[in-house]
């Protein structure tokens, strides 16, 4: 097997993670109508059940740190992918547990666990086994992985759905839905234990033995012994330093700066279409409900097909080049369907609006916030910074799907100044202040080593 084709493997299994995260996201999303009329849920209750998960993922975020420290990289994936087979098991509510909606939630937190886990674990892995010229495009595949999960599972609760009455789905299609989540997390878990650790965490565990045989399969001899170099200076580096405050300069502001970029990922809006999509193509664009799931299906699409648009040229323009773009296409996007809405001619033009947003996103802070976070905290510290930022994330995750039904339903949205427009608006500020953020704060870490960028903060 060439180092090419083994780095490849490596690379997709682990980034099965993200598929599983996808999945698991999108799944509630196909069940929730059919399990809602199942519990016979009020309007609280069914947001309780959709949004658990999400502070599950708070919590797995959090916890990953000190998990990835403490037993690596890839046990703290085997961890992940055993939550994720627990969770879609439990959900499905066999019928020898009692039947209830507090332990439905149960389970959906564990599953947001695993989500919270994988999502900082995974695109860490990655960046630590990759070559500096490769590893752009190699952490990108986590979000191509979070993209295909989706608009798979999207497909699959659609088909049981489709081939079962609305009875049967009533009383047991969406324990169906649930289960089909254990054929990607079964396949992830025994998949895990064929890839190797972390090469740099071994390295950070005194194991460089362990980690030289996997640096040479990787890289090939003559480059493993110059990555080798540059990993066993960066640990002895920080060994002189004694111990680590998190609060002190530099780590507090690469901490700061890390845990902002991965929060606006979120606050430029991309969840409220993904999460909302359905009822932002009926009630605000006038869309009947037989062409609201032709216009999901297409979102879905658009965001796959750009996914790989960033992977295949992150690692040619840079990061930050992609951001621009991105976030010119996502503000653009935006301020058509704001425009539209309040001047009330909503039609094709909102609608392109919208699709403009998800292609501009897919290619740029998609996946261009799963690599910056990957790069650019240093060995010592990296797997506590990046459960701290992603944490973060899945804080503003919760707040914009909690806020934005709340605010587009609000009476001054639907005054006659903003006729539905004003989230928009709101997110378009957002997508403006990454722009100058990712400008003053961003460095850019393409084709630069982990390690070489250690100093980019000390310049």
């Amino acid at each position: 097997m060439t180092k090419q084709l083994y780095l490849f493997l490596i690379t997709v299994v682990s980034a099965l993670g993200g598929l599983l995260f996808g999945y698991d996201t999108g799944v509630i999303n196909g069940a929730q109508f059919f399990l809602s009329k199942h519990f016979d849920l009020d309007a609280t209750m069914k947001g309780w059940v959709v949004g658990s998960a999400l502070l599950g993922c708070l919590v797995g975020a959090l916890i990953a740190g000190p998990i990835n420290f403490k037993i690596g990289r890839k046990n703290a994936l085997i961890l992940s992918a055993i939550l994720f087979t627990v969770s879609a098991w439990g959900s499905g509510m066999p019928s020898f547990l009692p039947e209830s909606v507090s332990l439905l939630v149960t389970f959906r937190i564990i599953g947001g666990f695993g989500i919270g886990i994988a999502s900082m674990s995974a695109p860490m892995y990655i960046a630590e086994i990759a070559p500096p010229e490769k590893r752009g495009s190699l952490v990108s595949y986590y979000q191509l992985a979070i993209v295909i999960g989706f608009f798979v599972v999207f497909l699959v609760t659609y088909f049981i759905g489709k081939n079962l009455t609305e009875a049967q789905n009533i009383e047991f299609g969406w324990r169906r839905m649930f289960w089909s989540e254990l054929i990607p997390s079964i396949l992830f878990l025994i998949l895990l234990f064929f890839v190797p650790k972390s090469p740099r965490w071994l390295y950070l565990k005194g194991k460089e033995p362990e980690a030289y045989t996997i640096l040479k399969k990787i890289n090939g001899k003559k480059q493993a012994s110059v990555v080798q170099i540059g990993i066993l200076e960066s640990i002895k580096k920080a060994s002189k330093g004694g111990k680590i405050n998190l609060l002190k300069s530099p780590f507090f502001k690469i901490i700061l700066i890390g845990l902002v970029f991965s929060s606006l990922q979120q606050l430029t809006g991309i969840n409220a279409v993904l999460y909302y999509g359905s009822d932002i193509f009926e009630k605000t664009l006038g869309f009947t409900k037989d062409d609201v799931l032709l216009q999901q299906t297409i979102l879905a699409l658009i965001n796959l097909i750009f996914t790989f648009v960033a992977l295949f040229t992150v690692d040619k323009f840079g990061r930050k080049k992609l951001v621009y773009i991105g976030d010119a296409g996502m503000l653009t996007g935006f301020l058509m369907l704001a425009i539209s809405l309040q001047t009330e001619q909503v039609g094709w033009i909102s609608l392109i609006g919208i699709l403009l947003f998800i292609a501009s996103f897919a290619m740029s802070m998609g996946p261009v916030v799963w690599v910056i976070l990957s790069e650019i905290f240093p060995n010592k510290i990296r797997s506590l910074a990046m459960s701290i930022a992603v944490a973060f994330q899945w804080f503003t995750n919760y707040l914009v799907s909690q806020l934005f039904p709340v605010l587009s339903e609000s009476e001054l949205n639907m005054s006659s100044t903003w006729n539905g427009s004003l989230p928009y608006y709101i997110f378009a500020v957002f997508i403006l202040f990454t722009l100058f953020f990712t400008y003053k704060f961003i460095p850019e870490t393409k084709g630069k080593s982990l390690e070489d960028l250690e100093n980019v903060w000390e310049e």
